[in-house]
């Protein structure tokens, strides 16, 4: 006589699924869908009971895609097991699923499951050399409009492989923000508590923004960077909008937030009675400790001027490292000009060169100088001709002629790609035209300040 049947499920099984999935993970298999996904697809899809009495003894779930059907659960207890109970649940799920006129109905299992008798019992095949890949998807579809509302972005995965040079920077980012953010659970075996709060300082144009940006990059998290001058103009006025802007972060579920220049709002307080900068630095100390209690997010505040930063801001509990993002060294300076330089010439360009004259230059400097020698390389190919031919005729004749000669080169005459003389990219000469008449954003006395900044206020 049997003792078990079946039924649809109900939600106050639920303290039953969870029985059947402690069964199946105490033995050693690791389901393919995680608990959340079987237990939404139990309320949302196809799901059905074996039943003993009341208690549940066995599930199976499953939901649909377009025409194909997957088994997205299935679980007996051990003490039931032999009994038909799954051969039975596979039946009951697939005719509830008819009338969706599927193709197909397949089952992912672990390679570590053996029993599979329900399966093949109930005309299943084992498809042999079939390989399961899976990718979760960093930012779900609820967090869209809350992260579209802060002005937020997902950013391309390649910003990370895409920073030229800063080995060491990039390496110490790596290995102190990353690494404990991406696997949180090895870092919580080894006791490291990942950081909820940095702050990169360095000269101007170093890259600090562009290293926060790939920071979000790396861990694939939403980053959203937060203006105080545009929130300054709030009817809350600049305070009460950072308070909210940060309680309307706390509902993504991951975040990298970029606070750049925070000097501005988390200067030196003095004087009284207190000024509303004062009173903006209040509110951002308190906001910190309240942003560092919520897990799966990461603030960067940048500043070009630490010195300026009111001296509770450092304190430690409200930052976990104090990073300097400094002047490129030979290395990355040599990877950044290689990016800029066009790949058809980049072989005839004395890149060494280029390096050795860029000693104090920024990531901005470099990319500014390389934008102009493109820029000079291209007027020089389709304006120098003409002038050549007006100066060799001496007269206002000849120079109207180089004009039109130019004008017609403009319009298409000369193969694309190339000017009238055949040049076809800037040449060593043209960088180090642009190099010398670069001025460099950070002075010999920033230079020499940066260091010293390091000496006293970085913490790594």
């Amino acid at each position: 006589m049997t003792t078990w049947r079946i039924r649809d499920f109900h939600p106050s099984d639920l303290d039953g699924m969870l029985n059947l999935w402690s069964a199946m993970t105490s033995s050693g298999i690791e389901p393919v869908y995680s608990l959340s996904e079987v237990l939404a697809s139990c309320q949302a899809d196809y799901a059905t009971v074996a039943v003993h009495g009341e208690d549940v003894v066995g599930a199976a779930v499953a939901r649909a895609a377009h025409e194909q059907g997957w088994i997205v659960f299935l679980a007996i207890l051990p003490e039931w097991r032999s009994r038909g109970i799954g051969t039975a649940l596979l039946a009951s799920i697939e005719h509830r699923m008819a009338p969706l006129g599927l193709t197909k109905l397949s089952a992912l299992m672990p390679d570590t499951e053996t029993r599979v008798d329900a399966f093949t019992a109930r005309g299943f095949k084992d498809v042999k050399n079939l390989r399961f890949f899976e990718r979760q998807i960093p930012v779900q579809r609820a967090e869209l409009g809350p992260l579209a509302q802060l002005g937020g972005r997902v950013l391309p995965r390649d910003l990370w492989e895409n920073v030229a040079g800063m080995q060491r920077e990039k390496q110490l980012l790596e290995r102190r923000l990353v690494l404990p953010l991406a696997e949180a659970e090895l870092a919580d075996e080894f006791g490291v508590v990942p950081p909820r709060a940095v702050v990169l300082f360095g000269p101007p144009g170093t890259g600090k923004t562009t290293f926060a940006k790939a920071i979000a990059s790396r861990l694939e998290w939403p980053f959203v960077e937060v203006f105080p001058s545009r929130l300054a103009s709030d009817s809350e006025g600049l305070a009460g909008a950072l308070r909210r802007t940060f309680t309307e972060i706390a509902e993504l579920e991951h975040a990298v937030v970029f606070l750049d220049e925070v000097e501005e709002i988390a200067s030196h307080r003095a004087g009284d009675p207190p000024s509303p900068t004062q009173g903006v630095t209040n509110e951002l100390l308190k906001i910190i400790p309240a942003f560092r209690e919520q897990s799966g997010r990461l603030l960067v505040c940048a500043t070009n001027f630490i010195r300026a930063l009111d001296s509770a801001f450092l304190r430690h509990g409200r930052f976990d490292y104090v990073i300097p993002i400094g002047l490129p060294d030979a290395e990355a300076r040599q990877a950044m000009w290689q990016r800029f330089i066009p790949e058809a010439v980049v072989d005839s360009v004395d890149v060494g060169q280029l390096v050795e004259r860029t000693v104090g230059f920024s990531p901005a400097d470099i990319e500014f100088a390389a934008r102009s020698a493109s820029q000079r390389a291209l007027e020089k190919a389709v304006y120098a001709p003409a002038a050549v031919v007006a100066s060799a005729a001496g007269d206002s004749d000849a120079a109207d002629d180089g004009a039109a000669a130019s004008g017609a080169h403009l319009a298409g005459s000369a193969p694309a790609g190339a000017g009238a003389n055949g040049r076809r990219g800037p040449t060593t000469e043209d960088y180090l035209e642009a190099i010398s008449e670069t001025k460099t954003t950070v002075s010999d006395e920033v230079a020499a300040a940066f260091l010293e900044d390091i000496e006293q206020l970085a913490r790594v």
